[in-house]
């Protein structure tokens, strides 16, 4: 998997947006007038990525790069969003309801019989979280050598605190404002776990200014898979390669990074 890191100009210095799609590689956008209608399904439960806002609008990261797909490949007029519950998802596009998922689908052997896949715009890596004394880029997961470390028990977080960090002592928790509480008190020197929930806890007043990130961000396709990317049906692989052409164009003009800066302020990595 190709993956740059670009800090673009209205990008804050310690935000970098992740780039999945080799700037070299142009790919060709197929002819999609076979589609008299292209429509997208997601779900209102996973914010930020899609969720009903205060109006009951449907918003969030999914919608707004849905949108900005359609636009890049100027079907606009035929581009549609519609929100179904998680177990209506796949039915629906086997069934022809719909022509694509963008929801978070996990890519595994199963799925990828059930569907072909786009190139990946984004992996929800693992960070750490430590004290303001202890974080910062510059320092590394060896100033915890041997110290306690927060978890939440039976994730694939737990599993890869584990395996990649051996000299640390991992404490599990089972709900996470337990974690946190023991990350203020000091009973653990730091928490380990997916980085997207832990941006926006370090932004929330629970967090009351009280730690940052360290060194990272980690990524791991045996414990975290391969990241997000919106299914289609198989024979409908000109339609991925379609939003693969307009995913690698929006990652060149800039209109991806602003994007991610509008729904991640605090970035991932």
């Amino acid at each position: 998997m190709f993956l740059a890191s670009m800090r673009p100009a209205l990008a804050e210095d310690s935000v970098f947006v992740p780039n999945y799609m080799d700037p070299r590689e142009r790919i060709a956008a197929p002819d999609l007038q076979q589609f008299p209608r292209i429509r997208f399904i997601t779900t209102v439960d996973f914010p930020p990525f899609s969720f009903l806002d205060q109006t009951s609008r449907l918003s969030g990261f999914h919608i707004d790069l849905a949108r900005a797909i359609c636009a890049e490949l100027e079907i606009l007029s035929k581009c549609q969003i519609q929100a179904l519950p998680w177990s209506e998802l796949k039915g629906a596009l086997q069934s022809g309801q719909a022509e694509a998922i963008i929801s978070g689908i996990a890519i595994t052997p199963a799925t990828r019989s059930e569907y072909r896949f786009t190139r990946t715009y984004m992996t929800l890596p693992a960070r750490f979280v430590a004290p303001n004394e202890l974080a910062g880029r510059d320092r590394t997961a060896r100033t915890l050598s041997g110290e306690r470390v927060g978890v939440m028990a039976g994730t694939a977080h737990e599993a890869m605190l584990r395996a990649w960090f051996p000299d640390l002592r991992p404490v599990t928790f089972s709900r996470q404002e337990w974690m946190f509480d023991a990350l203020k008190s000091g009973s653990v020197a730091a928490v380990f776990g997916d980085g997207l929930q832990l941006s926006f806890w370090l932004a929330s007043q629970s967090a009351d200014a009280c730690c940052g990130f360290l060194d990272g961000p980690y990524v791991s396709r045996q414990h975290l898979g391969e990241g997000l990317a919106i299914a289609v049906r198989p024979r409908n692989a000109q339609l991925a390669v379609a939003f693969d052409h307009a995913l690698a164009a929006l990652n060149r003009n800039g209109r991806f990074a602003e994007l991610y800066l509008r729904w991640f302020p605090n970035g991932l990595f």
